[in-house]
């Protein structure tokens, strides 16, 4: 969503808001860190299995651990109800549940924080008038859609306590990925657009700006497909680069009907489609630095421009050597992470070459 500068209020007011301005900014890239935070805590929590442990949801009293030890029993023995504890952590105890607990609850606090970190100084903002005339509307949007995060996020694990998994339904698992991922890019571009209002003239740089658009394109689509990857545990599965058993293209690619289930469903078209998009998006990478070499690049567009090409050569070879050593949960978890940071790099060039449309 492009901020325009023409919702800024008149000349009476410009100063109170431009005074305003760059706290503003400020505090929406802290938040947006925040974000990126929970990301991380999210990929963490799905390879560790960990987001099954709490079987309730209870976005107020949930705040609090338990403080007991019949509580936890209680806990415990709810967990022990669901095919996750019965067909893969049967009689790991009490202490094995507070691990993964433990986990799945840091990650829930920090969105519980998260929506404290956003409503609070919102509101002190908006009482003060520092928020640029039209930027509060769209900020009551981004508040409720956080929210909304929180119950697609339960809508997900609901979907592990059903009798034939011992995972969340790989649908659900990219539903929720999506709309994190959504949530940072629109905070995100919303601080760039009130830090810098008006565009930077970037002469001979279209070429760049449609590199990194397409680019950027095609690495959020590379990021679903990985949803898919983890919601299937693809990554498990074809631990060799860049051939798969052998073959460029695994066997029974297409052995799914109908047709389409594959992309979705059949762990060897779900990996190769990942891989495919990750080259892909290597290529618009490689091509967005070559552009950005030739453009008069101001206000440190070019610059941008390198640091998300830089930002996708680095998670590709991550995304390698995840598969390659099976996906361990740090370098999993730092994968994941990084497919964050590859987006904000890409707002961040986006923003900056605004001004070579002109």
């Amino acid at each position: 969503m492009p901020f325009d500068a023409r919702s800024f209020p008149g000349p009476a007011d410009e100063s109170r808001a431009g005074a305003g301005r760059r706290p503003v900014a400020i505090w929406l890239l802290a938040v947006a860190a925040m974000i990126l935070v929970m990301i991380a805590l999210g990929g963490a929590t799905r390879l560790t299995g960990s987001g099954l442990s709490i079987m309730e949801w209870a976005p107020l009293s949930g705040a609090l651990p338990p403080t007991s030890q019949a509580e936890w029993q209680r806990l415990y023995d709810l967990y022990r109800t669901i095919p996750q504890y019965q067909l893969v952590n049967a009689g790991f105890g009490l202490d094995g549940f507070k691990q993964i607990f433990w986990l799945e609850w840091v990650h829930r606090l920090w969105g519980r924080l998260i929506g404290l970190a956003f409503i609070v100084p919102l509101i002190w903002f908006w009482v003060r008038g520092l928020l640029p005339a039209g930027l509060g509307r769209r900020l009551v949007m981004l508040f409720v859609l956080g929210g909304l995060q929180g119950a697609v996020g339960w809508f997900m694990v609901a979907s592990g306590f059903e009798a034939d998994r011992t995972a969340v339904s790989p649908y659900r698992l990219v539903i929720h990925l999506a709309l994190a991922f959504a949530l940072l890019a629109a905070v995100l571009w919303t601080a760039f657009g009130v830090l810098r209002p008006l565009p930077d003239p970037v002469p001979g740089g279209r070429g760049v700006r449609r590199a990194v658009l397409g680019t950027l394109a095609l690495a959020g689509i590379t990021m679903l497909a990985g949803g898919f990857v983890a919601g299937l545990r693809a990554g498990l599965t074809y631990n060799t680069f860049p051939l798969m058993d052998g073959s460029i293209v695994p066997a029974g690619y297409a052995s799914l009907s109908p047709w389409w289930l594959n992309a979705f469903e059949n762990i060897g078209a779900v990996q190769f489609n990942h891989r495919l998009l990750a080259t892909l998006t290597l290529l618009g990478g490689l091509a967005v630095a070559v552009l950005a070499r030739g453009a008069e690049a101001a206000g440190g567009a070019r610059g941008a421009a390198w640091l998300f090409a830089g930002a996708v050569l680095v998670q590709y070879a991550l995304g390698i050597a995840t598969l390659l050593l099976v996906v361990p949960v740090p370098l999993g978890t730092l994968h994941q992470t990084v497919a964050a940071l590859v987006l904000s790099a890409g707002l961040f060039a986006l923003h900056r070459l605004r001004g070579a449309r002109a």
